[in-house]
């Protein structure tokens, strides 16, 4: 859960992108690291902009619009505290995620080792965006909020505007924010699509800061981005919740950056009408070029049932090979041997089993494209699963593999047996 939004320490990465291109370096580029975006929904409170405000934004708005070269939009603007902005994350938040699906997302991250098992995921998660977000973009009311930490309008929040306009401009000549609530339970896809919004906005910010703004400003930026604060609340983080908040704005700006570069933003345009269905198209833009559609992978109807008496089946979601990846590489597997692994990702689909009492099991299924593939993957996820406390196997089908966690030795051979093995 993210708001179409401009992050702090983003900031300092386009920076210093910039920094870079100025000293004639190689083309900027990033490499990838969630959630998925959704809808930024309540409205909090902000101070009416003052003229100068307005002043710089038309400005902005002005220079973009030459930049982009999309048709201008009324877009509402405002300019908010920390304190409105840290109301508006909990709304919005608690709206996203009912407390059914927190916890059923939450159990899926523990049972991957992903979060410490005394961790809120909830609370993780808006000490996170209080720390990072800059900015963001309503789709609902046409409004962009910049969070100003200052009071008044720096080089960071000139840049936080550029982006968050940017956004504005795709709502009113796309549909990508259309009918997001679909992808509840696709968060794969859902990074995917994020990553092309983002990844234009990133892309858009990076260049008007390196036309508009002054070597101040840029001082300005980077301040923003290494603020102490903000360092440390993404030090102490679990890596599945910051890779997956900055995977669409990074990797993004990856993807999109040479599709704008030999095509134009003629060419990011179409992207809207061919929106990337996986994050294995992301980070393989040739797999997107080439039409390499995700596998489509079903669990057993009766997964549930076969459990037993008083389990029920909480959620479905595809995992896809980003967050496969970032799985392996906090279980311990080397960054290099993690990517091999999760490189030929086809296809899968996981639940979350909830059972009497304490009782719980996850099951994710899924499909490789080669099958060198999938004993690359079922070998990583082998020393995977050891890295948990509670009990984990990996059952390997030919092509097909699947990872099984749960709550007691017992409730794993249900659950292996309730998948089918």
């Amino acid at each position: 859960m993210t708001p179409h939004a401009t992050l702090r320490p983003l900031a300092l990465v386009a920076a210093a992108a910039l920094f870079f291109a100025a000293c004639d370096t190689a083309t900027p580029s990033v490499p990838p690291p969630t959630g998925p975006s959704a809808h930024a929904s309540g409205a909090p409170s902000s101070p009416v902009p003052s003229a100068a405000t307005d002043a710089i934004y038309d400005a902005i708005e002005s220079q973009v619009l030459d930049m982009r070269g999309l048709p201008p939009t009324e877009v509402q603007r405002k300019t908010i505290d920390r304190e409105a902005l840290k109301a508006f994350n909990i709304e919005n938040f608690d709206e996203e995620n009912t407390p059914e699906y927190n916890a059923a997302t939450e159990l899926l991250y523990k049972a991957f080792g992903l979060l410490p098992h005394d961790a809120s995921r909830r609370q993780l998660y808006l000490d996170l965006l209080d720390s990072q977000v800059a900015g963001f973009y309503r789709p609902d009311d046409k409004t962009l909020y910049v969070a100003s930490r200052t009071g008044f309008i720096n080089g960071a929040d000139k840049i936080t505007f550029a982006h968050e306009y940017d956004h504005a401009l795709q709502d009113a000549n796309f549909t990508v924010f259309a009918n997001q609530d679909e992808l509840l339970d696709e968060t794969d896809r859902a990074l995917a699509r994020a990553a092309v919004y983002e990844g234009d906005a990133t892309l858009l910010m990076v260049l008007w800061a390196g036309a508009n703004l002054t070597p101040d400003e840029f001082a300005d930026v980077q301040a923003a981005g290494a603020d102490p604060e903000s360092v440390a609340v993404l030090g102490r983080t679990p890596a599945i919740l910051v890779e997956s908040l900055l995977f669409p704005y990074t990797a993004g700006q990856a993807f999109v950056l040479p599709v704008q570069t030999t095509g134009g933003w003629d060419a990011v345009n179409a992207l809207y009408d061919d929106l990337p269905r996986s994050t294995e198209q992301i980070l393989h833009p040739d797999k997107y070029r080439a039409g390499e559609e995700p596998v489509e992978v079903k669990l057993p109807a009766t997964l549930g049932t076969e459990m037993g008496d008083g389990w029920t089946e909480s959620m479905q979601d595809t995992f896809g090979e980003f967050q496969i990846g970032v799985w392996l590489r906090q279980a311990g597997i080397t960054a290099k041997d993690a990517s091999a692994a999760a490189a030929g990702w086809g296809g899968d689909r996981l639940a979350v089993l909830d059972g009497p009492g304490e009782d719980w099991a996850v099951v994710m299924h899924s499909t490789w494209d080669t099958d060198e593939d999938a004993t690359a993957f079922r070998q990583a996820a082998g020393d995977a699963v050891t890295s948990v406390t509670h009990p984990g196997t990996v059952i390997a089908d030919g092509r097909d593999i699947t990872v099984v966690f749960a709550s007691a030795d017992d409730v794993l051979d249900r659950a292996v047996a309730a998948a089918g093995y």
